[in-house]
């Protein structure tokens, strides 16, 4: 019994002030009526206390996270306007992560917290736990059972968000659904994909990610040229065209790097396949490899250059009047 019961159990059954004198049955439940509340109004003020001073924490740390994000140095091998843009985003994204986070956090503080704090009133109010957490723990592992891919969506939710696999904006390839991320949730990402359908996937079942969309990126052009065409000629033309790419001012932010010619990548039945590569900034990729198809063509057309087209032979099979010697091939289709 705490002292503030005993003093007004001392009180109420003191013999030289009868006045002050109360009934039997309310000098014995006395401890109950008054001890009880106050200690539950003790729980209830703590659990609120603590669950204030958890939330302020969650919310320094993810301020802190967006701060020193935003300190961190910035790569100095793109220009200008290319910077900005991935610089807005990067920031955009990491305040996006980190508000999830923060929100996920305070949530399960407060339900960790407020369980506890019922667990303690009901201990107060004389409620057998044991048996209730008995049997929470079988409706628990019923439920866990039931909803294990639920739970399997909400963690691999949290991973993706902690370990920035990908975020809204970003060109990812995900299986079936490739496209751009237009929202990364704890239970599902939702990508929209080239025809402008928009797929939703649950977390839990993406086993693997290829993002397009972080740091670089690079174009790859595959040229295919004549069997009897120079390669040397061709490695120099496709090198200028390059360069001259890169020297472009419409161009010269987005390419990070000079193009680079690899050499010879495969010999097709047609031609020479000769492989040429640049980096670029991310999601430039497929728009600077249509500029260059396109000055490749009209640099290879203009230095002489033939690529090459199917070519096929065609073998005539004759009648009576079919050649003693067996069958000649005729002219290579295409000639």
């Amino acid at each position: 019994m705490s002292s503030v019961d005993a003093t007004a159990s001392y009180l109420l059954s003191s013999q030289d002030n009868p006045a002050l004198a109360a009934p039997a049955w309310l000098q014995d439940n006395l401890g109950t009526l008054v001890g009880v509340p106050l200690r539950i109004l003790l729980i209830v003020l703590g659990a609120m206390l603590v669950r204030v001073l958890a939330k302020r924490a969650i919310t320094r740390v993810v301020e802190r996270v967006l701060q020193n994000g935003g300190d961190e140095p910035r790569r100095s091998t793109r220009g200008p306007a290319v910077l900005q843009r991935d610089t807005s985003r990067a920031d955009e994204r990491r305040e996006q992560r980190a508000r999830t986070i923060g929100s996920v956090l305070s949530s399960i503080v407060t339900i960790v917290i407020a369980v506890m704090g019922l667990a303690m009133v009901l201990d107060q109010i004389g409620i057998a736990l044991g048996p209730l957490l008995a049997s929470a723990g079988v409706v628990g592992l019923a439920i866990g059972f039931g909803a294990q891919s639920l739970v399997a969506d909400y963690l691999a939710g949290m991973l993706i968000m902690v370990e920035d696999q990908y975020g809204v904006g970003d060109s990812v390839d995900l299986g079936e659904a490739v496209g751009e991320v237009e929202h990364v949730g704890l239970r599902l990402t939702q990508v929209r994909d080239l025809n402008g359908g928009l797929w939703h996937i649950r977390n839990g079942e993406i086993m693997r990610v290829r993002n397009d969309s972080q740091e670089w990126a690079r174009a790859v052009l595959d040229v295919s040229v004549a069997y009897d065409s120079n390669l040397e000629t061709v490695f120099d033309v496709l090198e200028e065209t390059g360069l001259a790419l890169r020297k472009n001012p419409d161009f010269k932010d987005v390419l990070l790097e000079d193009p680079s010619v690899w050499g010879v990548q495969s010999l097709s039945p047609d031609g020479v396949v000769v492989r040429l590569v640049v980096k670029t900034a991310p999601l430039k990729q497929w728009a600077i490899t249509r500029e260059l198809r396109r000055r490749v063509k009209d640099a290879l057309d203009d230095a002489g250059i033939e690529m090459p087209f199917p070519q096929r032979t065609v073998w005539v099979r004759g009648g009576e009047n079919a050649d003693a010697e067996g069958d000649r091939p005729s002219i290579p289709a295409g000639r």
